[in-house]
C-alpha cells in the first residue's frame, strides 16, 4: 500500500485511544444497540481501504472539522457514508458496520462527493478531530469541537501532513482552518457544504483545484 506509513501513523494514534467524555471513537468503540459486533474491525478496515486505493501520493490536503453522525461514525471514512462505500460505481469500497437493515448516508456526504469525485485520487481527506463529538445524552447529535479537542489531534494532523507532504492544504469550514493554524500551516478557507454551504463549497474547490498547479 502507498500510504502504509499513514495507516501506521493512524493505527498507533488512533485505534487504542480513549475518546472520552462526549466524543465517540470509530475505530475503538462500539454501539451495542447500533453497531454490528465486529463493527470497530470493519470500519478500521474500511478505513485502510481508503488508504489503499492510492496508487499516488495526493497533492491536496482537505482538512474537515469532525465525523458526522450518519457519515463517518458508521464508516470509519472522512466525509463518507456506509450507503457510498457499497456503491459500486463509488471510487472507494467497503462494508457496513450499523446493525440497521440499510446502510446509513449523509447529506454532506453526498454533497462533498458529487463535487470532489473529479478530482479524486488527487485529494486527501481528513478530519481535525478524528472522533465524532456529540451532546450530552444525545449520542447521535452534532456538535461543533472544542478548541481543547482540536489542540488534542494536533500530532496526528502535523504527522499526515509530513508523510503526505502536500502541494496545497485547503480548510473545510473555520474549526478545520483554527487546527492548521494551531500547527503553524497556512491553508485555503472553503465554506463547509452543510448548513446551506453547498454552492460555496463548491465555487470555493473549483477555484482552488484551479489554482493549484497539479497536472
Amino acid at each position: 500500500m502507498l500510504l502504509e506509513p499513514v495507516w501506521h501513523l493512524l493505527e498507533e494514534q488512533l485505534f487504542t485511544a480513549e475518546a472520552g467524555p462526549g466524543l465517540f471513537n470509530p475505530y475503538a468503540d462500539r454501539d451495542g444497540a447500533h453497531d454490528q459486533p465486529d463493527a470497530v474491525a470493519i470500519r478500521q478496515a474500511n478505513l485502510r481501504q481508503y488508504l489503499a486505493a492510492y496508487t499516488a501520493r495526493p497533492d491536496v490536503f482537505l482538512l474537515a472539522e469532525a465525523p458526522g453522525p450518519w457519515g463517518c461514525r458508521f464508516s470509519g471514512v472522512p466525509i463518507t457514508s456506509e450507503a457510498q462505500l457499497l456503491d459500486p460505481a463509488f471510487p472507494l469500497s467497503g462494508a457496513q458496520s450499523s446493525a440497521r437493515l440499510a446502510p446509513h448516508t449523509e447529506y454532506s456526504a453526498n454533497i462533498y462527493w458529487r463535487v470532489m469525485a473529479p478530482y479524486f485520487p488527487r485529494f486527501f481527506t481528513w478530519n481535525s478531530v478524528p472522533f465524532h463529538p456529540f451532546k450530552p445524552g444525545e449520542p447521535f447529535s452534532i456538535r461543533t469541537p472544542k478548541s481543547s479537542e482540536v489542540k488534542a489531534f494536533g500530532g496526528v494532523l502535523h504527522g499526515l501532513l509530513d508523510l503526505l507532504q502536500p502541494t496545497a492544504v485547503l480548510a473545510i469550514g473555520r474549526k478545520a482552518e483554527y487546527a492548521l493554524n494551531q500547527i503553524g500551516v497556512t491553508a485555503t478557507y472553503v465554506r463547509h457544504p452543510s448548513q446551506g454551504g453547498a454552492r460555496l463549497f463548491e465555487a470555493g474547490i473549483h477555484a482552488a483545484f484551479q489554482d493549484t498547479e497539479i497536472p
